[in-house]
């Protein structure tokens, strides 16, 4: 079942292809990389997919719902999470889901019962009465899952889900990534620029550049299309992005980008 489909999505900003023409769908259950250098039109995409940025022109469905007319009903099916701060350092991890559950009209008389098992599911449970502030970069991401996720949604969004992230707290946040995938059937639709965290759990990935997808296909489909013995992804990321060094990503996304290292570390 396809729960994720674009047709020739596009945005542009003033003389600016930013997203041209995406034409991809995402079956239910998977775990779907988009990958490419910054100013790529990840970022892009994604919002328009969460209706924060309407599109140019194109369209997309997601839960079989249209993000232009039945925008209301797609923001009920996914969860997001950026990677901009979500969590509030002034509250506790409980306090702080406790403001999430009131946003996604969590019935009253669940949300103590979703708390509870948001936080022992993410592994933060002996830590929920504390301040936020106090917590970890590893332990601030998996709050902010357990937010995007007290609802329940068919889709997740994670946009660069483990930057700044030590091995091992990045290991963490995807075994509790994958505890919910299998309690709950959710699909994930990630951004990373970690080529061996994508080939590691992504069932497939598209390598997006200048707005345009260049690739598509399983991991190990993207590595021999490369022809090279003993390729990585790393390789795949190279061949159909090799002058990214050069060209990727404004200042701005530099300086956000390390804004999210910095907080998470």
């Amino acid at each position: 079942m396809i729960i994720l489909q674009t047709e020739e999505l596009t945005r542009r900003f003033r003389n600016i292809l930013a997203v041209n023409r995406l034409t991809l769908s995402v079956e239910q259950g998977e775990v779907f990389g988009l990958l490419g250098p910054n100013g790529a039109g990840k970022s892009t995409a994604i919002k328009m997919l969460t209706t924060l940025l309407p599109p140019t022109s194109g369209t997309a469905r997601v839960g079989g719902f249209d993000i232009h007319q039945d925008a209301a009903a797609v923001r009920r099916i996914f969860g997001y999470v950026p990677q901009a701060l979500s969590a509030d350092g002034s509250l506790t991890g409980r306090e702080n889901l406790r403001v999430f559950a009131r946003l996604y009209d969590i019935p009253r008389k669940e949300i103590e019962s979703r708390l509870s098992a948001a936080l022992e599911l993410m592994g933060i449970a002996d830590t929920a009465d504390r301040l936020v502030a106090t917590y970890s970069g590893g332990m601030i991401r998996r709050l902010e899952i357990a937010q995007a996720t007290l609802h329940h949604p068919k889709l997740l969004f994670l946009d660069e889900p483990t930057i700044g992230l030590d091995p091992v707290a990045r290991d963490a946040v995807w075994e509790h990534l994958a505890v919910l995938r299998k309690q709950f059937g959710i699909t994930i639709f990630l951004t990373t620029h970690y080529m061996e965290e994508a080939e590691a759990n992504c069932t497939r990935i598209a390598i997006m550049y200048k707005g345009v997808v260049a690739a598509i296909g399983t991991p190990s489909e993207l590595i021999a299309s490369v022809g090279k013995p003993d390729a990585t992804l790393n390789d795949v990321f190279a061949y159909y992005a090799g002058d990214s060094l050069a060209t990727g990503g404004t200042y701005k996304e530099t300086a956000a980008t390390r804004r999210a290292m910095r907080r998470l570390s």
